[in-house]
């Protein structure tokens, strides 16, 4: 039960988290072990698990778990920005991805001020928390890793098994994506294998999304966790954070809420608003703070089949195609990306938000239709941004605008992975299809990035903000570059790393209230 509001304003925590997706849930989880008091505050309410929550039309059109105020975007091809609900939840993004967990790689890391072999650990620790089921060895371009994946994969589906087969025939070598879905865990209950999980919340709770498994593996002791709660602005005075105001959704009522340390997991968007609202900006000697903002440059490869390509509606979200991942390193140090097989939208769904031109006649051949989604590494362009415009939402709050648009290397990068996806769909049977761009900011990353010096990145090598003595940044933004795989167990691994420097730190004391 959470506590009321003048007990919050009367506690001072050990530790206040802004954020509940993976960096929030991970320190949480750590922090509260390590017997730091610790509130975690979220601007969303929980998943509600029930049936609506596997309906195409409530959750992926009607934005059942839209918030309140929109994002003004401006993105390729968009000479006006267009304003964007996101979804608002105890545990983030998480509640909606599909599960991939996979590691960057070593080669990765160029643009980092820490090595793979820094994280390595922390990677293994992730794995173990978010309850990763892979296979290792088997993809071409694993990093060196210590420890085994906690669970097998399952088995391969058969829309799954066609992809592999194909990716085969045409000289790749694939493999099963390493996945935190609950097949053969030891907790219930298990996969039922549905259709509808990524990019909906799990009913029955066995997709291994942060709240069935950071949040529910912390010390319950010393972790309090209160949602509808919207972080408006950071206190500080000399360097120092003493304060975030709140806003209770629900009644209006603003709280101020006390700790001896802060951190913030607000995503790679919210993360700089928040601390652009805050004024935090006059710290960042770099000026990156809101800037180099990354989200991957995504497509999906769609092909009609002759022949229904899943009927019996499963999940076949579980083949990967590494080998191209390091083909073009040598032209600028990035990554081209990777393939992997994906599960097509409702039919109600692809009629309104698929190819525009193709979107009725996409949802008349849904059946027939399996895609692939190509995930390129993007650069990180200071144009790139995240900033507040002068319109306020209905909080009072500047309303968040974002800017993004792909480089010709970017699209290159896509262009790479889309040639060998038609390959493959057509190896499997696929007659012809259509590429679609994705628009969404689901991986996005980069906007208070770290490193080494102060004159170049807003947070230090331990994601500390530069000149502030008390505030972390436990999410995506910390990254200086996207790589090309799903950033989710990146920023799981690195809240892990981040929490241990700030139980060394500030642990000694903690354990109650003051």
């Amino acid at each position: 039960m959470s506590p009321n509001a003048s007990a919050l304003e009367e506690t001072v925590f050990d530790a206040v988290i802004i954020g509940s997706g993976f960096g929030g849930a991970a320190t949480a989880c750590a922090l509260s072990r390590a017997g730091l008091r610790t509130l975690l505050v979220e601007r969303g309410g929980w998943a509600k698990r029930d049936d609506l929550d596997w309906n195409g039309k409530a959750i992926l059109l009607d934005g059942r778990y839209f918030g309140d105020t929109p994002l003004s975007i401006q993105q390729e091809g968009r000479a006006e920005p267009k304003d964007v609900l996101q979804n608002e939840v105890v545990g983030g993004n998480s509640i909606f991805f599909g599960g991939a967990s996979l590691r960057l790689r070593s080669n990765d890391f160029a643009a980092w001020p820490i090595t793979y072999a820094a994280l390595e650990p922390y990677y293994g620790a992730a794995e173990k928390l978010l309850e990763i089921h892979g296979h290792a060895g088997v993809d071409p371009c694993e990093p060196p890793r210590s420890s085994a994946y906690p669970f097998d994969a399952a088995p391969l589906s058969a829309p799954a098994q066609r992809i592999s087969d194909a990716a085969r025939k045409a000289g790749f070598h694939p493999f099963a994506i390493p996945l935190a879905i609950n097949h053969a865990g030891a907790r219930e209950p298990k996969c039922i294998n549905c259709f509808t999980c990524d990019g909906f919340p799990c009913k029955i709770g066995a997709k291994n999304d942060v709240t069935t498994t950071a949040l529910l593996k912390a010390d319950q002791q010393h972790l309090t966790i209160v949602p509808r709660l919207l972080a408006t602005r950071l206190r500080h005075e000399a360097g120092r954070i003493q304060s975030v105001e709140v806003v209770d959704r629900d009644t209006g009522q603003t709280l101020s809420l006390r700790a001896r340390v802060f951190v913030v997991s607000c995503g790679a968007i919210g993360t700089p608003a928040l601390l652009l609202r805050s004024d935090l900006a006059r710290y960042d000697q770099s000026g990156s703070i809101g800037r180099y903002l990354m989200r991957h440059c995504n497509a999906m490869v769609g092909y009609v089949f002759p022949f229904r390509t899943n009927p019996d509606a499963v999940n076949h979200k579980q083949i990967c195609i590494s080998d191209l991942y390091e083909t073009q390193r040598g032209n600028d140090g990035k990554a081209v990306g990777i393939i992997q097989d994906m599960c097509m939208p409702p039919p109600e769904v692809v009629r309104q938000k698929g190819p525009p031109g193709f979107r009725w006649a996409a949802s008349l051949a849904a059946a027939s239709i399996q895609t692939l989604i190509c995930i390129a590494e993007d650069d990180a362009q200071a144009d790139n941004r995240v900033h507040l415009n002068d319109a306020v939402d209905r909080w009072g709050l500047p309303v968040v605008s974002v800017k993004h648009q792909y480089s010709a290397a970017d699209k290159e990068r896509r262009a790479v992975l889309i040639a060998a996806a038609r390959r493959i769909l057509r190896e499997a049977g696929g007659m012809f299809g259509k590429v679609t761009m994705i628009e969404s900011f689901s991986h996005a990353v980069g906007t208070v990035r770290f490193g080494a010096s102060p004159q170049t990145a807003a947070l230090d090598v331990n994601c500390r903000l530069n000149g502030v003595q008390n505030l972390f940044v436990a999410d995506g933004s910390f990254m200086p570059s996207s790589g090309g795989v799903n950033p989710s167990l990146t920023i799981t691994a690195n809240a892990l790393r981040v929490s241990d420097r700030i139980r060394a730190e500030f642990g000694s004391l903690g354990g109650g209230a003051r």
